[in-house]
């Protein structure tokens, strides 16, 4: 699905990707993110937030919070991240990111409230009257004062299933009150997720229940004479939303795919940002008419599945001209993604070696692929700025590209640590 939208919207990526790959400067296994189009991207989101008002956290654990990824989104305007969890966290202040919220949608374990504390973010989420305590204890040990999220849910809402968690909105008045009490904390609003999702029916976006709960929890703590309510509302975000939002009264939203021009909205619709990120794998071996290809980031997206799963493989030395577009069998996703296959009755030419690309929406963070962000595509002179592993930091052997100090991957081989 999303390898059609590369091809018609941002083909040099897929050239340059094919390019850097058959050089050695992109390995297989690795989520190529075109730069130049996230920058622009995250400023067209931070363009949109701005005439409403809206503050912005960016997402990245989608591209492995990639140090490249977070400086470029940091120098369009979106200075700050939300961490999904602690480690993410850690890994966009590594980037240069700062921490504009934590604690959601993963609390924080106790025995690191200080470390998450440590982070000042501006936001801190928690789920019951113990992790707020944890938080509000270890910012006062930290001599600060945190502002804290309260998480809730009321009948009707939607939650993923493990993702549920938080207090009965219509306790709302009462744990702010509570929160209030803390010293080292003060209740500051309301959070969920997801507040809309995308509505294949519709073919659009749309609201949950869940929004509807944040704006009546709002409600009533306004009614009971707090002026100002913090709404945050994350959930299949991009500029195409943020009206609706802000009409809501949301006042955080939480761009991930939206940088990268991939939510499922995205695969239907030309929306202003443009896709930005694919995955480069390669030809290990053919095997009864099918190219076995390498995986290991071949991520099964639960919203959008596998359905039609289909790669370019691009000959050694060749072009995008040169290409065959093939069928690929995915991996089950209960399956170790050692490879997948690829269905090379029309492509006689395939050979081991040859590159192999696909488009489909990544989870970089939960796979073992590298990232690598790409500059220069829209200049045409493409180069790898650095291959990360998927927790952001620099994978053993390649420590040159990470560091900037080398081409890409070939520098490492002529090191010795490749």
């Amino acid at each position: 699905m999303f390898l059609d939208l590369l091809r018609r919207r941002n083909p040099g990526l897929l050239a340059a990707a094919a390019h850097l790959h058959d050089s050695g400067d992109l390995p297989a296994n690795s989520y190529a993110l075109d730069l130049d189009t996230v920058a622009a991207n995250a400023a067209a989101i931070r363009r949109e937030a701005d005439r409403f008002g809206l503050s912005v956290y960016a997402m990245t654990k989608q591209v492995g919070r990639n140090p490249d990824f977070c400086r470029t989104v940091r120098d369009a305007g979106i200075t700050e991240a939300v961490g999904v969890d602690l480690q993410c966290a850690l890994a966009d202040r590594h980037g240069g990111l700062g921490i504009g919220h934590l604690g959601h949608l993963v609390q924080i374990p106790r025995h690191e409230a200080a470390v998450a504390a440590a982070l000042a973010p501006a936001y801190w989420t928690v789920f019951n009257d113990a992790k707020a305590a944890e938080a509000a204890g270890a910012s006062a040990a930290a001599g600060r004062e945190q502002a804290l999220l309260a998480r809730i849910a009321a009948p009707g809402d939607r939650f993923y299933r493990g993702h549920e968690g938080g207090w009965a909105a219509d306790e709302i008045v009462a744990v702010a009150d509570r929160l209030d009490a803390l010293p080292g904390a003060r209740f500051a609003g309301v959070t969920s997720f997801p507040t809309q999702l995308f509505d294949t029916a519709a073919g659009r976006v749309v609201p949950t229940p869940n929004l509807g709960t944040l704006r009546r929890a709002a409600a009533a703590l306004r009614a009971a004479g707090r002026s100002h309510v913090e709404i945050n509302a994350p959930g299949t975000t991009s500029t195409a939303i943020l009206a609706t939002l802000a009409e809501a009264g949301v006042t955080q939203v939480e761009p991930g795919h939206g940088l990268t021009g991939t939510t499922p909205w995205h695969a239907v619709t030309d929306l202003v940002e443009e896709p930005a990120v694919l995955y480069v794998s390669e030809v290990s071996h053919l095997w009864d008419g099918r190219a076995y290809v390498f995986g290991g980031g071949l991520y099964v997206d639960p919203v959008l599945g596998l359905g039609g799963t289909r790669a370019l493989i691009v000959p050694r030395g060749g072009g995008l001209d040169d290409a065959y577009l093939v069928d690929v069998e995915m991996p089950a996703p209960e399956a170790i993604d050692y490879y997948a296959m690829a269905d090379v009755s029309a492509a006689p030419g395939c050979a081991p070696g040859d590159t192999v690309l696909f488009g489909f929406r990544p989870q970089a963070f939960v796979t073992r692929a590298l990232t690598a962000g790409v500059t220069g595509i829209r200049s045409g002179a493409p180069a790898v700025a650095g291959v990360y592993a998927a927790d952001g930091s620099a994978p053993i052997g390649l420590e040159d590209t990470a560091a900037g100090d080398g081409p890409g991957i070939q520098a490492a081989r002529r090191a010795g640590r490749a």
